[in-house]
């Protein structure tokens, strides 16, 4: 079964490619952070990888862009495996939200004040306090020696312009995080976990490297290349779930419905997701809809699923 749909992929992927690429025109490239304006609009990238190794590629794929939001999901496991489970869900909650992923409205609305979610940016911030290390640097040379694990490329490293306009722009954020130091959710100074925060947002990767990631999800934390268990599988199963329901901020129910995988959205136009059990799949296309996904690769993703049948549901 798995041959002839690699063989459909193979043969068919480059014309999805192009039809979902013509999508860029409904969308627009992230302007609230200065660097991330200069992405080719047009740009449409997909690698997706299976449990041997093998890839199929198609588009764009060899454009590099930083995490963003993906990296959130990496943080969330991290934290986990440094703190378990009942301390980081005592700072940030499992809930969707239904506002955008910068909004403050529901911290002061709804009891017990705490994030909804590790996605949301007032949970990735206070997630992101969580992590193990004794300074920015050990914190952040943690988080990027994990990242580099899972996508098997010790190259990675964050993209220093993106992360200087981030930082420099990031007035928002500096709110969340003053909120959530007065709500006494915040470990740390509040100046020191945004700069752990800017940072892994900031990471460049490829598709190669989101596929590769997204693999070892696709096998709760085992990675079937090297033959070797790297994250706890009740981890993953939680950041998948997280995926599930928070993954493309807002628009995660649409995405549910229409694609039926577990995802993760960055505003760069990164998206990683996974067929579970068979494939790692990382998309780029920078041109994003008016809830900071992008339109060319969701497009895409809807097309594989419906062609391929590859809903969850």
């Amino acid at each position: 079964m798995y041959s002839y749909e690699w063989e459909q992929l193979q043969t068919k992927l480059p014309q999805w490619v192009e039809a979902s690429r013509k999508q860029h025109v409904h969308g627009q490239v992230a302007a609230y952070i200065p660097e991330l304006s200069k992405a080719p609009k047009d740009a449409l990238g997909i690698t997706m990888m299976d449990g041997r190794g093998n890839t199929v590629i198609s588009g764009d794929c060899g454009c590099v862009f930083t995490l963003q939001s993906i990296s959130k999901v990496f943080t969330l496991i991290l934290a986990l495996m440094d703190n378990g489970e009942n301390l980081v869900f005592s700072k940030v909650g499992m809930e969707p939200t239904g506002d955008r992923f910068n909004s403050m409205l529901k911290l002061e609305l709804v009891e017990p004040g705490i994030p909804f979610n590790p996605f949301i940016n007032a949970g990735a911030i206070a997630v992101s306090s969580l992590i193990a290390g004794n300074s920015i640097e050990e914190r952040y040379a943690r988080i990027l020696q994990f990242l580099r694990l899972l996508a098997h490329n010790d190259r990675m490293d964050f993209d220093q312009d993106v992360y200087e306009s981030e930082s420099a722009t990031g007035h928002l954020n500096r709110s969340l995080a003053y909120f959530l130091m007065e709500k006494g959710i915040l470990r740390g100074k509040v100046e020191d976990v945004l700069e752990v925060y800017f940072r892994h947002c900031a990471v460049n990767a490829t598709c190669a490297d989101l596929a590769r990631m997204a693999l070892v999800l696709a096998y709760n934390g085992y990675d079937p290349i090297r033959n070797t268990q790297l994250i706890p599988r009740r981890y993953v199963q939680i950041a998948k779930t997280f995926m599930t329901t928070c993954g493309m901020y807002d628009a995660s129910g649409h995405f549910a419905i229409q694609v039926g995988l577990p995802a993760k959205s960055g505003v760069s136009g990164g998206i990683l997701t996974m067929v579970p059990g068979r494939y790692g799949i990382g998309v780029v296309g920078p041109a994003l809809n008016r809830m900071g996904n992008s339109t060319t690769g969701v497009h895409l993703l809807e097309t594989l699923s419906r062609e391929l049948d590859w809903s969850m549901f």
